[in-house]
């Protein structure tokens, strides 16, 4: 099937930044007095929306807050080793050109902030596929993943049925989303095991599968 948009989840799809984040987020988190590991991480935040490391918090343990300026003070810390670290995701460049040739419309649809994925895009080269119109974040929406609100706006902006998208997820939470926004939705299955992304349309490990899942080869 030819699908007229498009999205793209950012980290982890087209940004190399779920190693960088879950390990400075689990570290931090740790340091302030919740004992997490990278693996309760990935586990318990990947794909979610920023308000879920509080409710995370709060629900383990008994009630518990993190500081006003936990927010601010973990993206310092992540944006600071993107600077040294972050790389994109192998093929995405070859990937979007590919997309952008055939004249296939296209987002991003993140749970991330604005500055994060502007920053990510800047730092990996991307950026030169990207203009403002194209980027959208549960900042936009109020209702991160796996509430379809996030896909569902970003339809709506770029003008494209629901029924008519595709969205590239790599977590469960990415991959509800999708398909309570009634698109089809493909998993990669890079740092996800297979199994917890078994509700997407499709499954693929790397990029290059993507052209003939999306009917470009």
């Amino acid at each position: 099937m030819r699908y007229d948009l498009v999205i793209f989840d950012n980290d982890g799809v087209l940004v190399d930044s779920e190693p960088i984040a879950n390990r400075l987020l689990a570290e931090y988190l740790t340091e302030l007095g919740f004992p997490t590991t990278i693996e309760d991480s990935y586990r318990d935040f990947m794909g979610a929306a920023a308000h879920a490391v509080h409710d995370v918090v709060a629900e383990r343990f008994a009630g518990a807050t993190l500081p006003p300026t936990f927010d601010e003070d973990f993206h310092a810390r992540v944006f600071a080793a993107f600077q040294r670290q972050l790389t994109p995701v192998a093929g995405a460049a070859e990937l979007l050109r590919l997309v952008r040739a055939a004249g296939i419309p296209y987002c991003v649809a993140s749970s991330a902030h604005h500055e994060w994925i502007r920053t990510a895009h800047r730092k990996t080269g991307l950026d030169v596929f990207f203009g403002d119109a194209q980027l959208f974040s549960a900042q936009d929406v109020g209702r991160g993943k796996p509430a379809p609100d996030l896909f569902l706006h970003a339809a709506r902006q770029m003008g494209v049925e629901p029924g008519r998208c595709v969205v590239l997820e790599d977590s469960p939470l990415g991959v509800q989303a999708a398909n309570a926004a009634g698109m089809d939705v493909f998993g990669y299955a890079a740092l996800t095991p297979k199994e917890r992304l078994a509700a997407a349309t499709g499954l693929f490990d790397d990029l290059s599968a993507v052209p003939q899942l999306l009917g470009l080869d």
